[in-house]
């Protein structure tokens, strides 16, 4: 009887679990036509920044090495607090750069 209990409690949570991982899978990314992403330089390819434009981009700076990118090591993309519910490119760069420590 309480083995029964217990799996009828963890039912809602595996759903719960099932459910993120799709939505975590389903995010989208950031466009490079997004108004904020225009606002922040943000490009999905870190050599192509607007040197002209953004003096602070330095040869090396990619969001993968950023302190706001919240992917994993060797994600291809991950989220970032700029630009709520969607992803960036571990390549990409924008003007809010902070190298990780």
């Amino acid at each position: 009887m309480t083995a029964r209990r217990q799996f009828i409690q963890w039912i809602p949570a595996a759903g719960l679990a099932a459910w993120a991982g799709r939505h975590a899978q389903a995010q989208t990314k950031v466009s490079e036509k997004d108004p904020q992403a225009v606002a922040l330089g943000y490009v999905e390819d870190a050599t192509k920044a607007d040197k002209a434009k953004f003096k602070t981009y330095a040869a090396g700076q990619k969001c993968g090495n950023c302190q706001l990118f919240q992917g994993k090591a060797g994600d291809a993309a991950g989220n970032c607090p700029l630009f709520a519910g969607k992803q960036v490119a571990a390549a990409g760069w924008c003007s809010a750069y902070a190298k990780k420590a």
